[in-house]
């Protein structure tokens, strides 16, 4: 785990909400939340001053919603790691945000552990989902004729945020078994980066209702 301070921005249109964030998350002593912001545009126009490695994202707020927010705050500020705290626990809303650039979703009725670890998680290079969110996205994933079986199902658990360490212990594979297994998955979709293949997992994952 992280000893480095890691500073956090906090964007909620209501303040209770954000107190209590601020308090829970100052009670661990490597966070230290810089800012504050009621909405998209309050948290752009801090981001341009305030040093933070991390936004924590509401997606109800007036105004512009916090999914839109995301994906203008990654294009301006791409050094700035975004979580999405949210009571939506619908797959198309993580699918958006993930597209828009969030590196993690996080649902508002959470335990405080669970923000401290997704927090902590994001900021060491991976991608977070609550555990309901993540039982949700291990459903199969839609077929594509271009990929194997066993490549379909590494992607399955590569939208639920799993590394390739879970994931060949999942599927009784070698980490570099895994690790072929993602190149191949990259070549044959014309996929480049990981956080390009991750999106691409979560938007594929089948979803409850149905696609």
């Amino acid at each position: 785990m992280t000893t480095d301070i890691i500073r956090i921005m906090l964007v909620d249109d209501h303040p209770l909400v954000r107190d209590g964030l601020r308090a829970r998350l100052e009670a661990v002593p490597h966070f230290r939340v810089e800012a504050e912001a009621d909405g998209a545009d309050d948290a752009l126009r801090q981001a341009l001053t305030a040093e933070v490695d991390l936004v924590l994202m509401d997606i109800n707020m007036r105004g512009t919603n916090g999914i839109e927010a995301t994906s203008r705050l990654c294009a301006a500020f791409p050094h700035i790691a975004v979580l999405i705290l949210s009571m939506h626990d619908k797959l198309e809303y993580v699918s958006q945000a993930m597209q828009a650039g969030a590196r993690g979703y996080v649902l508002k009725d959470a335990p405080g552990k669970d923000i401290v670890l997704a927090i902590e998680t994001v900021m060491s290079g991976g991608i977070y989902y609550s555990p309901a969110l993540a039982r949700q996205l291990a459903h199969p994933m839609v077929q594509d004729n271009q990929l194997t079986v066993r490549e379909q199902e590494v992607l399955q658990h590569i939208a639920a945020g799993q590394s390739n360490k879970q994931i060949a212990r999942d599927l009784d594979l070698s980490v570099r078994t895994v690790e072929t297994h993602r190149l191949n998955i990259k070549r044959k979709l014309g996929i480049e980066g990981q956080a390009e293949l991750i999106k691409f997992a979560v938007q594929h994952a089948r979803f409850d209702g149905g696609r």
